[in-house]
């Protein structure tokens, strides 16, 4: 995948969009540790997860945010969307 631009605010909002184990469903798909799927959308848990590639840029609306790799991105947007089921535990 390509280097995506977006704000924080937008990325926290696809975050916060996503049905309940959605993080999950995309670490397992992906073979990530969950911690590693939850700091793509800005968390800061590096004890347990990887850095992915995500560059922090201050400024208006939660500052910018340059994404390496967009997979995980474009995974949760098909989520939201519908395109992609999140399988329930």
């Amino acid at each position: 995948m390509s280097t995506t631009t977006i704000t924080f605010n937008q990325l926290r909002k696809i975050k916060d969009s996503l049905p309940d184990g959605s993080i999950q469903a995309i670490a397992e798909e992906l073979n990530l540790d969950v911690e590693t799927v939850r700091n793509y959308f800005g968390g800061a848990n590096y004890d347990r997860g990887k850095s992915v590639g995500i560059h922090l840029e201050q400024g208006p609306d939660g500052g910018i945010v340059e994404l390496d790799d967009s997979t995980i991105l474009e995974m949760a947007r098909d989520i939201i969307e519908g395109k992609k089921p999140v399988a329930q535990s």
